[in-house]
């Protein structure tokens, strides 16, 4: 399957080579990695998880758009939810944990990620790692008494380093095509 995003195409296939089986050491690693993740952003510790993100990221969200079988291909478009890299991210948590306009999220939303179907796949840069992982998202604000829902499958770039996985990238393939989530500046 290829998404493009604006103008880059990141064709997941052509970038996994063995895949890393399920229980070993490194797949152990990365799943741990996903739960922190997942903890520190339900927690909103925004902060630490900023510290989890390369310094060469790519954070890609492409609007999913309905189209019909012959057409399945083609079914992400080139606008996005998020098409950010490391600079605007350091800028959204910023302004999300240090400014008092960020108002989107004040009172922040009370989220929880529930991450499952994790693969992962040796690349042939050493020390990186494609994983694919499926996102079920519920998310309450303020006095709602109900839930919004949201599930995606994410496709990442994750690098070791001397300091642990960092996130080199992500796409995040939403299967809504109307998300029904106003003000949406959570981070998936």
């Amino acid at each position: 399957m290829s998404v493009t995003v604006a103008t880059v195409t990141y064709t997941r296939e052509d970038e996994r080579r063995g895949e890393v089986p399920y229980g070993s050491a490194v797949y152990n690693s990365i799943m741990g990695f996903l739960i922190r993740e997942a903890r520190l952003l339900d927690h909103r510790d925004i902060k630490a998880w900023g510290d989890l993100l390369a310094e060469d990221l790519e954070y890609k969200a492409p609007v999913r758009i309905t189209r019909r079988v012959q057409k399945f291909s083609e079914e992400f478009g080139t606008m996005g939810h998020f098409d950010d890299d490391y600079t605007s991210m350091m800028l959204r948590i910023t302004r999300l944990t240090t400014t008092t306009n960020a108002w989107s999220e004040d009172p922040a939303s009370r989220v929880r990620r529930f991450i499952s179907n994790v693969t992962v796949w040796e690349t042939d840069a050493p020390d990186e790692y494609e994983v694919s992982s499926y996102l079920f998202l519920t998310r309450n604000r303020a006095e709602a008494k109900d839930y919004k829902k949201l599930s995606a499958e994410r496709n990442d770039r994750l690098r070791m380093t001397k300091d642990g996985f960092k996130l080199a990238r992500r796409s995040i393939l939403l299967d809504q095509v109307v998300l029904g989530m106003p003000n949406f500046a959570i981070f998936l």
